[in-house]
């Protein structure tokens, strides 16, 4: 087979075989860099090491990414559009509200369980962003948000929009915590204990605790 056949698009625009593996060594990038990010933080964190965890060397980097920043904003930004497409399509698919309260809880938790060098990320390096990088970061987490606040709203419409954007935060925050101190030995476990917390929490509107009998207190 010919270079040319390796390297150029072919006429009927499949990828070629280059293509495929620059491709691939840029997801390497990728996630090597959550790791050694969440690990040692952004700035503790070299293109030599960056290189070096994909076996290439410190330069070679700059051919898929212009700089460090741009690595880290890639990062954070993909992180908020994989939330935001995993909620929009549990609210889009779930039309009872409660059933897709739920769906959210268990979307959120499979991602920070399932991707903890990303949560560390997400949640230590915003600040490590280049201005137009927050932006971007800050209007796609905006949206994700929403989608738990019209959920939770169509529970109770009585809860005001800023209680409901607190608890869509609390819960994140509750969620997020997780991968820094869970039980490695009882995934499953440490699961269900954040399921039940994280609902339990969500259920207590307005509506809900104004619906619960008086408790009397005893001596």
């Amino acid at each position: 087979m010919t270079e040319s056949a390796i390297d150029v698009s072919t006429a009927s625009g499949r990828p070629t075989r280059r293509s495929l593996a620059k491709a691939e060594r840029r997801r390497d990038l990728l996630r090597a860099a959550a790791h050694l990010i969440a690990e040692r933080g952004f700035p503790g964190v070299r293109l030599e090491d960056l290189g070096a965890a994909v076996g290439i060397s410190g330069p070679a980097v700059y051919r898929h990414f212009p700089n460090k920043d741009a690595l880290l904003v890639e990062i954070l930004v993909e992180i908020s559009r994989r939330l935001l497409a995993g909620g929009t399509q549990v609210a889009e698919t779930t039309p009872d509200p409660r059933d897709a309260l739920e769906g959210l809880v268990d979307f959120h938790l499979d991602f920070a369980l399932g991707e903890p060098d990303l949560i560390r990320v997400q949640d230590r390096e915003f600040t490590s962003l280049p201005d137009e990088g927050q932006r971007e970061v800050r209007v796609t987490q905006r949206r994700y948000v929403e989608i738990w606040v019209d959920v939770l709203r169509r529970i109770d419409p009585a809860l005001p929009e800023s209680d409901a954007r607190t608890m869509a935060h609390a819960t994140f925050g509750l969620i997020n915590s997780t991968p820094h101190s869970a039980d490695p030995r009882s995934p499953e476990g440490t699961r269900a204990v954040l399921r039940r917390m994280a609902l339990a929490a969500l259920a207590a509107t307005p509506s809900a605790l104004a619906a619960e009998p008086a408790r009397t207190e005893t001596a």
